[in-house]
C-alpha cells in the first residue's frame, strides 16, 4: 500500500509513520507537510533515507501540487493528520485554523474522490464533543465545540462524513484523547512542563488545575489508526482513548515527582477563555475490533520524561 500522510512531520503524524513502517515493511509512505512551526524534519531524521519514505514540503490547500504527488506515487489511501491544533493559538488567531483545518481537508477529500482512493482517514479530536461533568461521549453524541480549534475540527469531520454519504468515498473519522510522547512540540502541557523543569523554570497551571483530560501514549494512538486502516468501516466514527483521566494538577505533580522537583515550581495562571472542564469518551466501539492500549500510563509517562531528558538537542532550539 502507498499511503499519503499529511502533517507527517508533526508530533502524531511522525510517530505514526515510524510505527506503520515498522509494522508494514512492504508499504510506502509519502509524507506531505508544509513545515509550519510545529512541523519538524528532525522528527523523522532516523528514517529520512529509508527507500520506502518520501517527503514533500507542500500545503494541503494547494490542490494542484497535492494532485501531482498523488499521481506520481499512485497513492492508495490518505491519512489526514495535517491541522493547526493548539487551542491557545486558535483563540489568538482563528483564521489560520479555519483555513487549514476546513479548506485543507476539503481539498484532500476532493482529490481522494477524483482518484477513487481506497480509504480516507480523518484524524480528529475528542474536543469536538465539548465538556461534560460526568459520563462519557459516544460517537453519535451531539458536537458542542468550545474553541475555534475544536470548531474547525468538528467542521472538517462533518465535511469528511458528508463525502461518504454523497459520493460514497470510504471515509473514517477518528477522535482521540490527549496524546503525549516523544517529539511533541513544547507548547503542549507535558513537554512544556518537562522542558521547563529541566531548565529550572516554573510551570504555568491554568486556573485551579482541576481540568480533566484522558491521556493516551502516542504509540497506542498509532496502533489504533493502523488497525482502523485495515479493519475500520467506511462512514464510521471511532473514539480512541486509554481511560487515564487525570486533572492537570495531578499530571503536574507526577512530572515534579519524576524530575525530583517540589511544588514551589508550580505557578498558577489566569484560566484561558472557554476552557473545557472535562473530556471523556467511550471507546467500546474500537475495542470491539480488538484494539486496546498496550502501555500503562505511568510507565509511558516515565519513558516520555526520559526521552526529553536525553534529547535536549531536539527541543532546545524549539524553546529558544
Amino acid at each position: 500500500m502507498r499511503l499519503l500522510i499529511t502533517g507527517g512531520a508533526g508530533f502524531i503524524g511522525s510517530n505514526f509513520i515510524r510505527y506503520h513502517l515498522s509494522c508494514n515493511p512492504s508499504d510506502e509512505i509519502i509524507n506531505v507537510d508544509s513545515l509550519t512551526y510545529a512541523g519538524n524534519p528532525n522528527n523523522l531524521f532516523d528514517i529520512q533515507n529509508d527507500s520506502r519514505y518520501y517527503f514533500f514540503k507542500e500545503n494541503i490547500c494547494n490542490q494542484s501540487k497535492i494532485e501531482r504527488i498523488i499521481k506520481k506515487h499512485d497513492v492508495d489511501a490518505i491519512i489526514n493528520f495535517a491541522a493547526e491544533t493548539h487551542v491557545d493559538r486558535s483563540i489568538n488567531n482563528p483564521d489560520t485554523f479555519l483555513h487549514t483545518n476546513i479548506l485543507g481537508t476539503h481539498t484532500l477529500l476532493n482529490l481522494a474522490r477524483q482518484y477513487e482512493l481506497s480509504s480516507f482517514l480523518q484524524i480528529s479530536t475528542d474536543e469536538v464533543y465539548g465538556s461534560r461533568v460526568s459520563g462519557s461521549f459516544c460517537e453519535s453524541d451531539r458536537l458542542t465545540p468550545s474553541s475555534p480549534y475544536s470548531a474547525s475540527k468538528a467542521s472538517s469531520d462533518l465535511i469528511a462524513l458528508s463525502y461518504k454519504i454523497t459520493y460514497d468515498l470510504p471515509v473514517i473519522v477518528t477522535r482521540c484523547t490527549n496524546n503525549f510522547g516523544p517529539y511533541q512540540y513544547p507548547e503542549k502541557l507535558i513537554p512544556l512542563f518537562v522542558t521547563n523543569l529541566l531548565r529550572g523554570k516554573t510551570v504555568p497551571v491554568y486556573g485551579t488545575g482541576k481540568n480533566v483530560r484522558d491521556w493516551i501514549y502516542v504509540v497506542d494512538h498509532c496502533s489504533a489508526i493502523d488497525l482502523l486502516l485495515k479493519k475500520g468501516r467506511a462512514g464510521e466514527i471511532y473514539n480512541i482513548g486509554s481511560g487515564n483521566e487525570m486533572n492537570n494538577l495531578e499530571i503536574t505533580e507526577l512530572l515534579l515527582c519524576f524530575l525530583e522537583k517540589g511544588n514551589e515550581m508550580i505557578t498558577f495562571v489566569k484560566d484561558r477563555p472557554g476552557h473545557d472542564f472535562r473530556y471523556s469518551i467511550d471507546c467500546s466501539k474500537i475495542k470491539k475490533l480488538g484494539w486496546k492500549p498496550a502501555y500503562s500510563f505511568k510507565s509511558a509517562l516515565n519513558e516520555t520524561v526520559d526521552w526529553y531528558k536525553m534529547n535536549s538537542w531536539w527541543w532546545e532550539p524549539l524553546k529558544q
